[in-house]
């Protein structure tokens, strides 16, 4: 987590000082990608000021008004979490008792990728951390919930995964016509609501 901290501490200082050159900047759990554009900056007078930039950013300098802290409303199991039951067998639990769990801490969004919006959340708890499927879906649906090894994350499209579906949420965690696009950002706050089927329906509906 410290490093995540300062991860994102250098993409907002990156950001705040509008370095001639740089492109996009990506945070990742432990490192950040700076696309930048050659024709406008050396890669020496790059590494230059970022490294000048990074020595003079005090460990606290993330700011907290950036972060949000978001409840995720989820229905667990059924056709919303087939892989639920697996997830409960391997660790001799009830299902109840996964979700509970489950839903029972925040969890901190480390960073986004794999598809447009998808959030990487951690930590899981070790008494429900589970491997991913040994043979992946080809298409799982846009707002299911998973658990791979001692993380959780949520699909923001339809695609293809290995994760372990243990539910599902009806809010759109990506939308290219919206500033920003993504529901979530690197730095935010989850934690997950459990719902009934009836309430994931009203809620889809809604949106």
């Amino acid at each position: 987590m410290e490093i995540n901290r300062k991860v994102l501490a250098l993409d907002q200082a990156l950001a705040q000082k509008e370095i001639s050159g740089i492109e996009e900047c990506v945070p990742t759990y432990r490192s950040l990608l700076i696309r930048y554009n050659p024709l406008k900056i050396s890669y020496e007078e790059l590494v230059f000021q970022i490294r000048d930039l990074e020595n003079s950013i005090p460990q606290t300098v993330f700011k907290e008004e950036r972060v949000k802290k978001k409840v995720i409303p989820v229905v667990y199991g059924g056709k919303y979490g087939p892989d639920l039951k697996n997830v409960a067998e391997t660790h001799g639990l009830t299902e109840e008792e996964v979700i509970h769990i489950h839903s029972a801490k925040p969890y901190r969004v480390y960073m986004i990728g794999f598809v447009a919006g998808f959030p990487y959340l951690g930590v899981v708890d070790d008494t429900i951390a589970t491997p991913r499927l040994k043979t992946p879906r080809i298409r799982v649906p846009a707002g299911s919930v998973g658990i791979a090894e001692k993380q959780t994350g949520i699909y923001p499209c339809e695609a293809p995964g290995g994760w372990q579906i243990i539910g599902r949420t009806p809010l759109k965690l990506f939308d290219p016509f919206k500033q920003p696009p993504t529901l979530l950002k690197p730095g935010d706050t989850v934690k997950f609501k459990p719902i009934t089927e009836r309430e994931f329906e009203k809620l889809k509906a809604e949106k």
